[in-house]
């Protein structure tokens, strides 16, 4: 229980923000599943001057304290002002929402988050959101058997009953599915893909890594029109596109890199990128020579199994093309080219019907549900 005489402080120093950053190494210290993050990464993500997130947007960090002055749980209030102007919309957000099994404790921290978003003029409260949806989103609802793949969150089971005793209703969820070696595509697609293939108008091709800005601005402009009528996406500004562009190319894989274009028109784009998961498991948040050396280890060595086809898209005047049963087609080529054994695709509305049924007529099943959340302010 949070005690009055500590309470909800506001994360307003280093040390403040250090006690922020490591609380889940308390609160998920015998959870097998949990995958912790680089430390210094983090440290970037809530540095107003590094992480461009923050030229749009105002973020309060909160930790909750018990009696001997230890930490409790934390929470980040988040005013996304993209999010407001694009969707006319005064939603804040909630997000890294870590706690204790103590409803006292959650209601303490999401009371902090409320009081700062309806200070700031906001009419409702949703999350977790840390920081949008171009980062880690939603709460993990079903399949905690397992850990997350790279770039997706997990939570205890418990976070659940404690936001819906809060009073926050389900707003929408986002479905990760599974595929492994076994699956067996639809002769049907293969055909589909074969005749788009042979249009001399379509072309599928890699990345020229060697004008990887020239192909970034390629993949902003078809990510930004590609998701703009999506529930809840924003686009990414350019700040924002090069930042992660920077820390995508150190992960990426080309040939699990598919930009479409169709007379000469950027027209889509979908990636896969290897599962650095286990790797930051190795690591427990921290990048030391010690560290580099188990990531070269597991990355060279060993070798990475998963992928997870973390973004696809195609802009509106170019769907219904059959471009995304190429992406799937190539990306399943070459993954089984390359050894990659499984893959996660992630995420996907629950209410983007064209790309579920398309997963599931390719024999992917869902493994994962995560779910936003929304009160009245």
């Amino acid at each position: 229980m949070v005690s009055s005489a500590y309470g909800i402080i506001p994360v307003r120093d280093k040390k403040a923000l250090e006690r922020f950053i490591k609380l889940p190494w308390a609160i998920y210290k015998d959870n097998p599943y949990w995958v912790p993050p680089l430390i210094d990464e983090e440290k970037k993500l809530f540095d107003r001057d590094i992480h461009p997130f923050h030229k749009h947007a105002e973020v309060e960090l909160f930790l909750a304290l018990d009696n001997k002055g230890n930490p409790a749980g934390r929470v980040a209030s988040i005013v996304n002002h993209n999010h407001v102007n694009c969707h006319n919309e005064k939603a804040g957000f909630f997000g890294f929402l870590e706690t204790i099994d103590s409803p006292e404790v959650c209601k303490a921290l999401l009371d902090a988050a409320k009081k700062y978003l309806k200070e700031h003029g906001m009419e409702k409260m949703r999350g977790p959101a840390s920081f949008s949806s171009n980062e880690q989103w939603g709460l993990l609802v079903e399949g905690f058997d397992s850990s997350p793949v790279i770039m997706m969150p997990y939570n205890p089971q418990y976070y659940e009953k404690l936001l819906l005793g809060y009073g926050l209703a389900k707003s929408k969820d986002l479905l990760a599915y599974y595929v492994d070696q076994s699956i067996k595509l639809p002769d049907k697609s293969a055909r589909i893909a074969e005749r788009i293939m042979a249009r001399k108008e379509i072309v599928i091709r890699n990345p020229d890594m060697k004008n990887f800005k020239k192909e970034i601005d390629i993949i902003k402009e078809i990510y930004n029109k590609a998701w703009q009528h999506n529930w809840g996406a924003i686009p990414l500004t350019d700040e924002e596109m090069d930042y992660m562009a920077k820390d995508f190319k150190a992960i990426l894989d080309p040939e699990l890199l598919f930009i479409a274009t169709v007379d000469g028109k950027p027209a889509g784009f979908s990636m896969a990128i290897p599962d650095y998961a286990p790797v930051l498991k190795k690591l427990n948040g921290k990048l030391s020579p010690l560290g580099i050396m188990k990531l070269l280890w597991h990355t060279k060595v060993k070798k990475i199994k998963r992928l997870r086809l973390i973004t696809m898209g195609v802009v509106p005047e170019y769907q219904k093309r059959g471009i995304d049963v190429i992406f799937y087609m190539e990306t399943v080529k070459h993954s089984r080219l390359k050894g990659y054994k499984d893959a996660e695709l992630s995420w996907i509305l629950e209410d983007n019907d064209l790309m579920n049924r398309t997963l599931l007529s390719f024999g992917a099943r869902v493994y994962k549900k995560y779910r936003l959340y929304d009160i009245s302010l």
